[in-house]
Formats: structure tokens, C-alpha cells, sequence
């Protein structure tokens, strides 16, 4: 018996939606639209997060020894893509002009006046030592210093520039170092290859074998999960609405007084709208499987992950219900319901990650969304897509969210008794 009024509250729900183009509308096509708009406009931002190679101008007028190691030493940083057919002139119009962000220009003869500076430095160092062997050598003067001319487009990010400038300097100072040693080795007559010497203290990067490995997704991979979660959570807009409606037309009041417990007219709109999460879900699964290849973006890959997610969606279509079930008990008229709805969703959004992913904003606002039942859901989304962790990995984001809507339902229950307390 219990089953049958199960399943006559949800026959109800299904009526109810069939009603509300609108509702439909707002809840199946409006993502859509969402996702394929949001992942374009952010493609270029997430290919440059995942490292993808940063053209810059390269103009080498040394064209010897150290010249040669900043252009390997650029190319083997797997960073930057080296654009070599542009002079001094083109190359800062080019970039002033915003066409690159930055040029590097290697001066003439680099190479010869390092060499001849580092030279005169260690003979001076040596001869104030007082051996006698390198008193007959010919003093060789010092030169001027050389520019290493970066060309920035002023748009450039702060960032960027010390980034790039610390990384010349090193490679210059790494250069500098190898040729002071030779020079020493060759004014002392030394046989031992100081330039090989390993250093004392280098980094070893260590990763681990077992659990969470750091992982920036792509867009796809950000948007599909993202936005599948948006959609799930306005479904807060029609549930609240319903509620609503069933109260000004005074369906509660019948649900209330029927000898079927309230609890079961709140499961049978938990079950209807956990079915409409999982075809959003699905919806959006299908988008990043097979239109984003065709539309030059990534393919969102869920071999063998398709389970933990349809998990991480029910869990998630739970935490969506139990706000809307709240919303739609504590709101008085439509008027209240569909805006705050609204608004508390993008809200939510906002500061879970779904526009902006969590990992770009700044600290403040990371520890903001770790209280946004949306980013516990998108956690769970990037530990499966991203660290290919199970059911076990994703145990504490599916406990928070279940805990949400069982706090949601259990206020919106106890808010229903007292408003019709005899």
C-alpha cells in the first residue's frame, strides 16, 4: 500500500512538470546552451593552463655559443614556441601591437664579451693571488655589459614577466657559472671537470602512488561536470514553484489531512526529480562525447567512469532537491520563490566553482566554496574524471551532500508541523 502512494505522488510529479513548458524549458534546454557557450569562450584559458606552448618572438643576433643554449634551453622547456622570422623592429611592433606577448633579442657578440669579461675577472682574481706562472699573461680588458632586450605587450600579466625574466636569469647565470669554472680550470691548469660537478642541492619532485595526484582538468572536463551541476540545482526554480502552487491551490492541505504520512508526498518528489538530474546528466555526457569533437574542443572521456558518476549525480540531484524542498515549504508566493530560487543557485555557483574554477580564485574565496554544496559535487566529479578515484575516494563529498538534503528535508518538515500546529 505504502508502495502505491509512492508511486501515485510520483504519477503526480510528472503531471505537474508535463504542465510547466516553461519549467522544462528552463531546466533541459537552458544548460545546453550554457555549456557549449561557456566551454568555447574558456577553451583558450584552460589549453593555456594545461601548458600549452606560448608562441613567442626569438631574434638571435649572437648567433654563437650562449645565444644557441637560451634558444635550446627555451625550446626544451616545453613552454614557448620560438618564432625566429622577425627583426628587432617587426618583432616590437608585432608585440606592442598585441599580435604576441612577448620577444627576447639576443644582443650582438653575447658570447665574445661574456667570454672576454669573465676572462679578465678570473685573471685579476688569480693574479691578486700571486702566482707567478700567470704574471706574463696579457691583461685583457673588461667590456660593457650587454642587454638582453624583452619586448612585453603591455596587456602581458605581471606574473608572466618576472616568470620569464627569472628564467633568463638563471640560464644566463647557469651559463655564466659554467664558463667562470673553464676560465678558472684554464688559468690554474687544473685537470678535474669542475663544469660537470654536480651540484650540492638540487629538487626532487615526488608524487604520490596511492590517492589524490593534482590534476588541472581541460575545459571540457570543467564545463561538462560543471554544468551538469548548475542544471541539477535549478531544478530548485520549478520544485520551489510547485510547492508553491500546491499551497495556494490547497493540495498540501489534502496531502496533510489524507492518511498517506507527509514524508512519502517529499520522496515522491525526491524520485521524480532525481529521474529529470540523471537525464540532465546524461544530457550534458552526450554533449561533451559527441558535439565538442566537432566542434574543435577536447572529447570528455568517461571509459569505466560512468557508474561513480551516475553516483555523484543522484547524491548531488539530493542535495538540489532538499534546498528546493525548503524553498518551496518556507516560501509564501511564486513572487518569493522563483527569484530567490534563481538567485541562490547562481549564488551557489558562483562561489562552488562552476563559473570560475575554484583553483583560479583566490585563497579567500577557496575556503568560501568549500561551504557550497556544488563544490563538494564538482570535488567528486574532478576525483573520478581527473584521479580515477572510486565510490571509496569520493565517500566524504557523498556524505556531506547526503547530509545536506537530510538537513534541508528534516527543517522543511519541521517548519510544515509548526505552521499547522493546532
Amino acid at each position: 500500500m505504502l508502495w502505491y502512494k509512492l508511486w501515485r505522488s510520483f504519477v503526480k510529479e510528472v503531471l505537474l512538470l508535463k504542465r510547466d513548458i516553461g519549467g522544462i524549458v528552463i531546466i533541459f534546454v537552458m544548460p545546453l546552451l550554457l555549456i557549449v557557450t561557456i566551454t568555447l569562450i574558456q577553451d583558450s584559458t584552460f589549453r593555456n593552463l594545461e601548458g600549452s606552448k606560448i608562441p613567442i618572438i626569438f631574434i638571435d643576433k649572437d648567433q654563437s655559443e650562449i645565444s644557441k643554449n637560451i634558444k635550446q634551453e627555451l625550446e626544451n622547456s616545453k613552454t614557448f614556441e620560438l618564432l625566429t622570422n622577425y627583426n628587432e623592429k617587426s618583432a616590437q611592433e608585432a608585440v606592442f601591437g598585441g599580435d604576441y606577448q612577448m620577444a627576447i633579442v639576443i644582443p650582438e657578440n653575447l658570447t665574445k664579451d661574456l667570454n672576454s669579461n669573465i676572462e679578465s675577472k678570473v685573471q685579476t682574481i688569480v693574479s691578486s693571488f700571486g702566482l707567478e706562472e700567470n704574471s706574463g699573461k696579457v691583461q685583457i680588458p673588461p667590456v660593457k655589459a650587454k642587454d638582453i632586450h624583452l619586448y612585453f605587450d603591455p596587456a602581458t600579466n605581471i606574473g608572466f614577466k618576472n616568470n620569464v625574466m627569472n628564467s633568463v636569469n638563471k640560464m644566463v647565470f647557469e651559463i655564466e657559472n659554467k664558463k667562470i669554472y673553464k676560465a678558472f680550470q684554464d688559468q690554474l691548469g687544473t685537470t678535474e671537470n669542475l663544469e660537470e660537478s654536480k651540484n650540492l642541492i638540487s629538487f626532487k619532485e615526488i608524487t604520490p602512488k596511492k590517492g589524490k595526484i593534482e590534476a588541472i582538468p581541460n575545459s571540457v572536463q570543467h564545463n561538462v561536470p560543471a554544468w551538469a551541476l548548475f542544471a541539477i540545482f535549478f531544478i530548485v526554480v520549478p520544485l520551489s514553484i510547485n510547492l508553491v502552487k500546491e499551497k495556494s491551490q490547497g493540495t498540501s492541505v489534502r496531502a496533510r489531512i489524507s492518511p498517506t504520512p507527509y514524508f512519502i508526498h517529499i520522496l515522491g518528489k525526491t524520485f521524480t526529480y532525481l529521474i529529470i538530474c540523471i537525464i540532465q546528466f546524461l544530457l550534458m555526457v552526450a554533449v561533451g562525447i559527441y558535439l565538442f569533437p566537432y566542434m574543435d574542443l577536447p572529447q570528455f572521456d568517461v571509459t569505466g567512469k560512468m557508474f561513480p558518476l551516475i553516483v555523484v549525480t543522484l547524491f548531488s540531484g539530493l542535495a538540489a532537491i532538499g534546498f528546493g524542498v525548503l524553498l518551496g515549504t518556507i516560501a509564501d508566493t511564486q513572487e518569493q520563490s522563483a527569484p530567490f530560487g534563481a538567485t541562490s543557485v547562481v549564488v551557489l555557483a558562483a562561489i562552488g566553482g562552476i563559473w570560475v574554477p575554484v583553483f583560479l580564485m583566490p585563497e579567500f574565496m577557496q575556503n568560501i566554496a568549500k561551504f557550497s554544496p556544488m563544490n563538494w559535487g564538482l570535488n567528486a566529479y574532478y576525483d573520478i574524471i581527473l584521479r580515477n578515484s572510486g565510490i571509496g575516494g569520493i565517500a566524504k563529498e557523498l556524505t556531506f551532500l547526503f547530509l545536506f538534503y537530510l538537513a534541508m528535508v528534516g527543517i522543511s518538515l519541521i517548519y510544515e508541523k509548526k505552521q499547522h500546529a493546532v
